[in-house]
This record gives C-alpha cells, sequence and structure tokens, in this order.
C-alpha cells in the first residue's frame, strides 16, 4: 500500500498532466501550503523560470497578517502575487493547485487572483 506522500505525488503529477495538456502555452499559478505559510508562483514552462511570486513572508504581509496560516493571509498573497504577474506582463494563467483541494486557502488565493486581475 502507498504511503500518503507517495499518493500525494501522484495527484501532483496526475494533475500537472492534465494542466500542461490543456495550458496552450499559458503560465502556470502554482500554490504551495504549509502548516505555517502559503506560497504562490508564476511559472513559465517553456522557459523553465518564474514569472512572478509572493508568500505569506513577504515583508509587507508579514507584518499586516496576524498568521500566515490563514484565509485572510491567502487572499493578500493570491492579490499580491496578481498584482505582480500583470507587472510582469501575464494576465492569463492555469491554476495549479497542486495535491490540494479547491477549498479553503487554496480557494481563498484563487479567488483573490481573480478579483487582482489574473484570468484563468
Amino acid at each position: 500500500m502507498a504511503d500518503n506522500k507517495g499518493l500525494q505525488e501522484r495527484r501532483r503529477a496526475r494533475l500537472r498532466f492534465q494542466l500542461r495538456k490543456k495550458a496552450g502555452g499559458r503560465p502556470r499559478l502554482s500554490v504551495f501550503r504549509s502548516g505555517k505559510h502559503i506560497y504562490a508562483q508564476v511559472i513559465d514552462d517553456a522557459e523553465g523560470r518564474t514569472l512572478a511570486a509572493a508568500s505569506s513572508l513577504d515583508k509587507g504581509l508579514r507584518e499586516a497578517l496576524r498568521t500566515g496560516a490563514d484565509k485572510d493571509a491567502a487572499s493578500a498573497v493570491g492579490k499580491l502575487v496578481a498584482e505582480r504577474a500583470l507587472a510582469a506582463g501575464v494576465s492569463l494563467v492555469v491554476f495549479d493547485r497542486g495535491s490540494y483541494l479547491y477549498h479553503g486557502r487554496v480557494k481563498a488565493l484563487a479567488e483573490a487572483a481573480r478579483e487582482g486581475g489574473l484570468a484563468f
């Protein structure tokens, strides 16, 4: 029987395969959440480089937030990554939730990124 880490990696690989197939050359908005913080980055897989990134560890956000592990932090990170992506000239992305369910902090980040101007 596979352990939880192996199952998580399989879910992530399956999702990324589908994203690559349907992306049409658009950059990917990737989300990682830990127990204490949440991170987001816009990645151009064709060139293999990060176009924009934000996390709850950023200096401006860290001071304004109570904790980096709640929906408020996720919303702030979503708005910040959208602002930075638009500044880098990216407005169309595909959303890569990783192995996480589209629920809670991940959903809050995605909705805030949409409000910030990213389309996916």
